[in-house]
């Protein structure tokens, strides 16, 4: 097996979600997921196909978005992966929607920060071994910290 690293290629300001899942249906079951979570979302998603025709399938409803996921998809070229990106709106809007879908089987990311993924190949195809989600790391959160936190939470609307 060879491994390989790919970056997930994306303006800083969109955020992105990475699965598995595995059936053709995926596609637009994540389309209709996606336009009855979040009002006024704009996403785009690609699903690489395992078997058969073994094609890069798309949808969604912003050209720009729908244009990383297939490029992106391309890249990574994991059978049974999809990828979805989007802007206005978070993760947190969609992600357990996401994972009702019945044909998702796994989240390896939800986040707009930078990612890599580790992808594994061998000779029937490829892989997604994990991600590398951000950065590491640079200590340990402080009382100062924890009110910076609580704050910004309330700040953009997400407690109380």
């Amino acid at each position: 097996m060879r491994t390989k690293i790919v970056k997930i290629n994306k303006p800083q300001d969109i955020n992105v979600i990475l699965g598995q899942s595995h059936f053709i249906k995926t596609v637009e079951d994540l389309h209709e997921t996606a336009l009855t979570s979040v009002p006024g979302i704009k996403f785009g998603l690609a699903f690489c196909e395992a078997s058969d025709r073994r094609l890069i399938r798309y949808s969604g409803n912003n050209e720009e978005m729908i244009d990383l996921a297939k490029s992106n998809a391309e890249a990574i070229g994991a059978g049974h992966s999809f990828i979805i990106f989007m802007k206005d709106a978070f993760p947190i809007n969609i992600l357990n929607a996401i994972k009702n879908v019945p044909e998702v089987c796994r989240i390896f990311c939800a986040t707009a920060n930078d990612v890599e993924v580790i992808v594994g190949e061998t000779l029937q195809g490829r892989g997604i071994l994990g991600v590398i989600d951000g950065a590491s790391p640079l200590g340990i959160e402080g009382d100062e910290d924890k009110k910076w936190r609580s704050a910004f939470l309330r700040k953009i609307g997400y407690k109380l």
